[in-house]
């Protein structure tokens, strides 16, 4: 062939070929991207994190057959379940609860160690939310002086707001203030708790804003609140409430007022006498409360309306109120989680309909367990009982003046922790560590108390497993004690009706944790996860930066990059 008519028929078949080519090469190429990329991220136009306090795993089995199919039973049926989810770290309380859900760590490393601890500095006991630089908005009372200043990391939270250029919006939203400041984050658009007594309102602090919005004021004046000033009757026949113990026993508080804890409870009745509107708490009057006002939020915040992911923080708190004061085997906790079911389908219905279903993520996890009442395992011949500390003190004064010359080489007890006087100590020309060991060695001869840890313990060891890891995770070392104390499993130091937690045993441990909806699997796992994980298993989902104290690790199990 002539080298003319070779060139031309070359030039033809690159003519032919090349576009077939680039055109395939670029498809490839956007395609590769689009895999990529979807690998990266999951973008929910909104995140709702709910926290049911004190809510043990087992009231998710336990009261499965009086579930609807909208709440709980929809959450795990069309979702992820963590059947072996646990808090690594005591005290095991609602304040570090929160904090620790939301900042992927424990409060070795973001320092909310209790709801109220013993400050080294001030010499002062402080509360884990308060902050006096701040003032009440929507009530003339102390309530709204709260901030998140305690809290020395980032939440999730914070990351998105971060992550969106504060394009995305949080708001907190719980009957605690610290259930709603310490989930908001520093940055969180709102946060609001609500106030009883006589006011009945939904307040917050100066930290987030001047006034109440108009929404929040017009919810607030429709008297939404007093429409719960009913009496509480089960929701079901109370017949049918066969996985709790009988109605009238000796394990429960009472209302004051009532001459016996039994149903119905009248609060119309009863409303004087236990501060009005705080009696709400006490009942599941307040967790519907909390629902009402969440949905109004999502719908006036027009939450998860555009292209920045949201996030709505839900705390619903009576769960524990109702627990601490009849018991997690009463009739009235089961009819607070029945009741509750109800209104998680309203809240998920409502996000179905404002955000649209498959467009919204959700998570549901407690801040802590609880004991059954010690007095019933007792009477059931389960090892169980009540420690009191004031019941030890004079041995234990003694024991101090003889070994020290002095009791006041102990400046405070509190979350199970004693703190010495260190300059009692320096002065005595003692070693912080001995005297610590000293006084740890005594208190192992007290009967209920099972184990005593020194500070220089957990400085000076990584513990991995057991009670020490769980109390070296709740270690602060510029905030904690010098002699950590751990009582018999079944012992609790309360009074002798009602339910309590705060310890490292599994009873107060053990929580669900439940993750549904956008970018999430179907399932479940009994591999053991930790609530810290919960933060860093978001930000995973939402290719952000993880909270900055996170040292949990993402739950690969439940992540759905397909969606």
């Amino acid at each position: 062939m002539h080298k003319k008519d070779s060139l031309l028929l070359f030039l033809v078949v690159l003519f032919i070929f090349n576009p077939i080519m680039s055109n395939g090469q670029k498809k490839s190429k956007n395609k590769y991207r689009g895999e990529n990329f979807s690998e990266l991220k999951v973008s929910p136009k909104l995140v709702v994190g709910i926290v049911v306090d004190q809510m043990r795993y087992d009231y998710l089995t336990r009261f499965w057959g009086h579930f609807g199919e909208g709440g709980f039973k929809r959450l795990v049926n069309e979702g992820f379940n963590c059947k072996n989810n646990h808090f690594n770290y005591a005290p095991t309380s609602t304040g570090p609860g929160h904090a620790s859900i939301y900042t992927g760590t424990t409060p070795a490393t973001h320092g909310i160690i209790g709801n109220k601890w013993y400050d080294k500095e001030t010499e002062d006991k402080v509360y884990c939310a308060s902050d006096d630089s701040y003032a009440s908005v929507g009530t003339t009372s102390d309530a709204g002086k709260m901030s998140p200043h305690r809290m020395n990391v980032t939440t999730i939270t914070d990351e998105l707001r971060l992550h969106t250029q504060m394009r995305g919006k949080t708001i907190s939203i719980s009957l605690k203030d610290r259930g709603a400041v310490l989930p908001g984050g520093h940055t969180a658009n709102a946060a609001y708790w609500f106030y009883g007594k006589d006011e009945g309102s939904w307040v917050t602090s100066s930290f987030y804003m001047k006034e109440l919005p108009k929404w929040v004021s017009d919810f607030n004046a429709s008297n939404k609140a007093e429409k719960y000033k009913k009496p509480w009757t089960t929701l079901k026949n109370i017949n049918t409430y066969l996985e709790s113990g009988p109605d009238n026993n000796n394990y429960e508080g009472k209302f004051s007022g009532e001459t016996a804890p039994i149903f119905p409870h009248d609060l119309p009745k009863l409303w004087d006498a236990n501060n009005k509107f705080d009696i709400l708490k006490t009942s599941p009057f307040g967790n519907s409360l909390t629902a009402d006002f969440a949905i109004e939020a999502l719908k006036e915040e027009r939450l998860g309306a555009d292209n920045n992911t949201d996030f709505l923080a839900i705390s619903f708190s009576s769960t524990d109120i109702v627990g601490h004061w009849f018991g997690v085997n009463s009739k009235e906790i089961q009819d607070v989680y029945i009741r509750l079911d109800a209104d998680i389908e309203r809240l998920l219905k409502a996000l179905d309909k404002k955000v649209g279903k498959g467009a919204y993520t959700v998570f549901l996890t407690s801040d802590h367990g609880a004991i059954d009442v010690p007095s019933y395992l007792k009477d059931q011949r389960i090892p169980a009982g009540y420690f009191e500390f004031d019941s030890i003190k004079p041995k234990f004064d003694t024991f101090l003046k003889y070994t020290f010359g002095t009791t006041d080489i102990i400046k405070d007890f509190s979350n199970y922790q004693f703190f010495l006087n260190h300059k009692i100590v320096k002065n005595l020309d003692m070693e912080i560590a001995d005297v610590q060991q000293t006084i740890a060695e005594e208190l192992l001869r007290y009967e209920g108390i099972d184990r005593a840890y020194t500070g220089h313990q957990m400085w000076a060891n990584n513990y991995t497993q057991g009670i020490p890891y769980i109390l070296q995770n709740g270690y602060s070392q510029k905030r904690s004690g010098d002699v950590l104390v751990v009582l018999a499993p079944g012992v609790i130091s309360y009074r002798i009706t009602g339910s309590a937690h705060g310890s490292p045993q599994i009873y107060d441990t053990h929580v669900p944790l439940l993750f549904y909806g956008k970018g999430i699997k179907k399932g479940s796992t009994v591999v053991r996860t930790e609530i810290s994980d919960i933060a860093p298993t978001i930000a995973t989902l939402l290719g952000i930066a993880y909270p900055s104290g996170t040292t949990g690790k993402p739950i690969v199990e439940v992540l759905n990059n397909k969606n």
